[in-house]
């Protein structure tokens, strides 16, 4: 497969087209996100009659909200929120309107207290809205696919996001194949844990699992740490080294951040890949090994490839299954049960798990509707790493406390409010709604269209791709295909020498004028031992 198609379809994106009947039906929902019964966590009520142009009245009493994998359902039955329902109905434009009475349950976003007629579109829905209810529960508006039922086996995974149960699948489908699987996701989603799955669950369980990150082995080192190495191949060998893929033999071989990998160990992998066998290093005959290699990255490959850094035949040897792991700003509907797994985690620590089993409605929430909120819409660029960080540091920090105290130090932590998804400046009165930028094919995208993005959002190629409605890969590829545009990486050293002497030094005056990515130009640069100015 040319690697420019591996940039917006991965296989396992192909295998769920080639097995599609029909497309997954996208409806409303609300997932309970803190309660004063954290059992309740977790629980979801589908808004599917309003998807259908009815309206769904909601109240202490009812509807009901079912747990994850149950049937049988609980209305919210917390006594501090109105008898007298708030109403969810069709909005126009495909989103969801909610009306909320003068004299019924306080409703409020982002602290923000709301009133009469409030409209999420498609934009907001697919985000998600975290809404306080009488300041004790957050449940959390979004969107979910219907599209089957889930896997009979969580993994391990805790969630029931549409992303999360896709890649639950995905994993089904490949773990008792012997294929090269590359796990691709953004720093601390889990990506070991999906490897561990596949091992688990595959004809290798029985032997070793190896996790290696390749990204903290010495360079120099790498191909002796992973194909061994003879007593005085190099200096300081005193001794054989076995090597990781012989240490795996029969087993499951994990490399992490294979996107590190120097160029001479990118060649044996490849070898490895394709014949089953290895060269120690300083050895003149191969070793067999039958090992299952699993990969990972947070990188870009095929901009790498691009680049020259990542050879494009090990791409397509690694990824024989692809997969993606999504990021947690795409689970925000898992993001309470996530959290409170975790809480439970460190309160068992702390010989406190038991205050997480109250059945009390009247109970003082134990995580605050203000902060759980919070949670929801913070932009977790660690992802999973990072909030089973952050709850570790409150549930510490709150020991003895009645509730979780949120400390101003923890802000960083969290990240700064400008890091917060802002939903309030979205919410608009029916009259006042602002059009989402739809989505689209590439394929319907015209190379004018491309430049004026690109030139609009200074080569933000990110932001250039939300505003024409496309995912940022298939940037890449109609940049590709353009036989007038290029990358940073088709630039010759000369050029880049010359705008940088011409622009003195100026990055975004050199990003103007070669109109290319100011990421990946700012790379270049480096590389050639240039400096520019901030």
């Amino acid at each position: 497969m040319p690697h420019d198609t591996l940039a917006d379809v991965s296989t396992a994106a192909m295998q769920e087209r080639g097995g599609a009947g029909r497309a997954p039906r996208v409806v409303p929902a609300l997932t309970v996100v803190s309660h004063p019964m954290p059992r309740r966590v977790g629980a979801r009520l589908l808004l599917d009659a309003v998807a259908a142009g009815r309206t769904v009245a909601l109240s202490r009493n009812a509807p009901d909200f079912v747990a994850p994998g149950g049937s049988l359902g609980l209305p919210l039955s917390d006594p501090f929120i109105s008898r007298k329902p708030v109403e969810w109905k069709p909005a126009p434009d495909g989103g969801v309107r909610l009306v909320v009475p003068e004299d019924g349950t306080h409703v409020a976003l982002e602290g923000t207290p709301l009133r009469g007629e409030h409209d999420f579109g498609p934009r907001a829905l697919a985000d998600g809205v975290a809404l306080e209810l009488a300041g004790r529960v957050v449940v959390l508006l979004h969107t979910v696919e219907l599209d089957g039922e889930g896997a009979a086996d969580t993994l391990g995974m805790v969630g029931e996001s549409t992303g999360l149960r896709k890649l639950r699948r995905h994993i089904e489908r490949v773990a008792d194949l012997d294929v090269s699987v590359l796990i691709r996701g953004e720093t601390g989603t889990g990506k070991e844990l999906v490897a561990q799955a596949i091992h688990q669950r595959g004809p290798r369980r029985a032997g070793r699992f190896l996790s290696v990150n390749l990204g903290a082995i010495p360079k120099e080192l790498a191909a002796a740490e992973l194909f061994g190495a003879h007593k005085g191949a190099y200096s300081g060998a005193t001794r054989d080294r076995e090597g990781f893929f012989r240490a795996a033999h029969g087993g499951t071989l994990f490399l992490d951040e294979v996107g590190e990998a120097p160029p001479e160990v990118q060649v044996m992998l490849l070898r490895v890949l394709e014949t089953g066998e290895l060269y120690p290093v300083g050895a003149s005959s191969p070793v067999t090994v039958d090992v299952r290699l699993i990969a990972a990255t947070d990188a870009h490959l095929e901009e790498q490839i691009r680049d020259g850094r990542f050879k494009a035949p090990l791409l397509h040897r690694l990824a024989g299954y692809d997969l993606r792991v999504p990021p947690l700003r795409e689970r925000r509907e898992d993001m309470g049960r996530l959290f409170f797994h975790f809480a439970r985690e460190e309160l068992a620590a702390l010989g406190d798990a038991a205050r997480l089993d109250t059945e009390d409605p009247h109970a003082e929430p134990w995580l605050p509707a203000s902060l759980a909120s919070r949670l929801v819409r913070a932009a977790w660029p660690g992802n999973i790493r990072q909030l089973r960080n952050l709850t570790r540091q409150l549930v510490i920090g709150s020991r003895g406390q009645a509730r979780l105290q949120w400390d101003s130090q923890l802000d960083e932590a969290l990240g700064a409010p400008d890091a917060v998804m802002p939903v309030v400046a979205a919410v608009r009165a029916p009259e006042a709604r602002e059009p989402a930028v739809p989505r689209r094919k590439p394929s319907q995208v015209t190379e004018a269209e491309l430049l004026a993005a690109l030139r609009d959002h200074a080569w933000d190629l990110k932001a250039a791709a939300d505003a024409l409605g496309i995912p940022r890969p298939s940037v890449y590829d109609l940049i590709d295909k353009s036989p007038n545009l290029r990358t940073a990486g088709d630039l010759g050293a000369d050029e880049i020498t010359r705008c940088f002497e011409v622009c003195g030094g100026d990055l975004d005056a050199m990003v103007r004028t070669l109109e290319v990515s100011k990421r990946a130009l700012g790379r270049r640069l480096k590389e050639l031992g240039l400096v520019a100015k901030a």
